[in-house]
């Protein structure tokens, strides 16, 4: 089971503001600097998923995996990702 898009969006939402001054995620923020913030925006509903959006939105996400070498499966929240750490 994969990760549904609206759960990645949270995910991303919550590294966004919580983890976007962390020495660990400097990177992985700078990088993603529109698909975290776009994550938000759709997981606050201020503004609709387009095609677009959604492909910015999956790439972060996967790299937000790759970078912690974490296999997708189906994950519920931020701290369910964090627990999957190493696991790829």
């Amino acid at each position: 089971m994969k990760t549904k898009f609206n759960t990645k969006c949270l995910i991303l939402s919550d590294l966004w503001l919580n983890y976007r001054s962390d020495e660990q995620f400097e990177e992985f923020i700078t990088y993603n600097d529109l698909g975290s913030p776009l994550a938000y925006a759709i997981a606050e509903e201020i503004v609709v998923a387009t095609d677009t959006a959604k492909q910015f939105i999956n790439e972060a996400f996967d790299l937000l995996l790759d970078g912690i070498s974490a296999k997708d499966t189906g994950f519920e929240n931020l701290d369910d990702v964090f627990a999957a750490e190493g696991t790829a």
